[in-house]
């Protein structure tokens, strides 16, 4: 397989706002209440505070910088996060400069102590990251848009399939073209995999991975996508459909399993990244600044963390970035207890446990 030069994809899918100034640390927690009246402060055990985010029974605490990394590993780009069933939390990254070990996935306890890292040749390609329960065990798939290639692997990271690039679809001139970005998976085991960084085609596997069919594509129309980044079986109406988060259109697209494209939702949007869900309630993690959560017919319950665009935050140093205020989130994930973890596009990594306050 050649190795694939890949462009600022995130940064050419989405036109720069205007940068924010930076606030001053030191300001009082009067003065924040007053400038920001949906950010409140809350005190730490440790005597730091943190900003509350969200209202009513949608309030979470934000605890940026979660999770206890060694010194050996310094995070790249935080692109992916999910939960296994003993509650531990992946993260997976593009490694950063400086990083003595180059493994993209490291994995945490639900207490943000570290337990292991793995996975050297996802480095520089780390992306889409989703974990599948399958006949009582766990497994991972991972988008890696670099090599043009989705892997399925253990926990552990033992290779169990590797997908290359779509040439039955006849949609290719080369692998070259072919630069997946996130999985989904069906109640059926059917897989589907966005080409979000390539042509924009959704491509559809049965549980053995043999191809069956691509649709979408790239374009404006309805069920054409422009960056279709991520994508999820959404299961909490009457049957599972599947969401595509199209990002640089602005909008989600529904389909049903096979690929008939069904509606759009525009609303309340700016760059949908991915999508997780709980309870009826559909997280959203949008590149520009904010984690949206809609209720179940898809109706705003909340933004959280507005921070208005990330222009030229996300290459900044840590100290740059405004607590309470998200710079570029790329995935989100709700965990067994509703917390939710968001990672974001930042060349120095950041993971924030939004931790459940209602």
């Amino acid at each position: 397989m050649v190795k694939i030069y890949m462009p600022n994809t995130e940064a050419n899918s989405n036109k720069p706002g205007p940068t924010r100034r930076s606030f001053l640390k030191s300001v009082s927690v009067a003065a924040a209440a007053a400038t920001l009246p949906n950010l409140l402060r809350a005190a730490e055990k440790s005597g730091k505070a943190n900003p509350i985010l969200g209202s009513g029974e949608f309030q979470y605490e934000a605890i940026h910088d979660w999770g206890e990394l060694p010194a050996s590993i310094k995070y790249g780009n935080t692109h992916g996060v999910c939960e296994d069933s003993q509650g531990r939390i992946y993260i997976k990254h593009t490694v950063g400069a400086g990083s003595e070990k180059a493994d993209a996935i490291v994995v945490f306890d639900a207490e943000g102590k570290f337990v292991r890292s793995w996975g050297s040749d996802f480095k520089g390609g780390a992306h889409g990251l989703h974990l599948n329960r399958e006949g009582g065990e766990e497994f991972l798939y991972l988008a890696d848009p670099s090599r043009g290639l989705v892997k399925k692997t253990t926990l552990e990271g033992k290779e169990i399939i590797t997908l290359r690039y779509p040439e039955e679809s006849g949609l290719y001139n080369s692998a070259g073209e072919y630069h997946p970005t996130n999985v989904a998976t069906a109640p059926n085991g059917d897989l589907y995999v966005a080409d979000g960084y390539g042509k924009s085609w959704i491509h559809q596997y049965d549980s053995q991975a043999r191809y069956l069919r691509s649709f979408g594509g790239p374009g404006k129309e309805r069920g054409q996508t422009l960056c279709s980044h991520g994508l999820m079986v959404d299961t909490r109406g009457k049957e599972p459909l599947l969401v595509v988060a199209d990002r640089s259109n602005r909008r989600l697209q529904y389909f049903t399993l096979d690929g008939r494209h069904l509606r759009m939702v525009n609303q309340e949007l700016r760059a949908p990244c991915h999508f997780h869900q709980r309870n009826g309630v559909l997280l959203i993690p949008d590149l520009e600044s904010r984690v949206t959560l809609f209720d179940e017919n898809n109706r705003l319950i909340v933004h959280l963390g507005d921070g208005g665009h990330y222009g030229e935050l996300r290459a900044k140093s840590r100290d740059a970035f405004i607590p309470g205020k998200f710079v570029a989130p790329h995935s989100a994930f709700f965990d067994h207890a509703g917390n939710i973890f968001v990672v974001e596009w930042v060349e120095v990594g950041r993971v924030t446990k939004l931790r459940r306050l209602a």
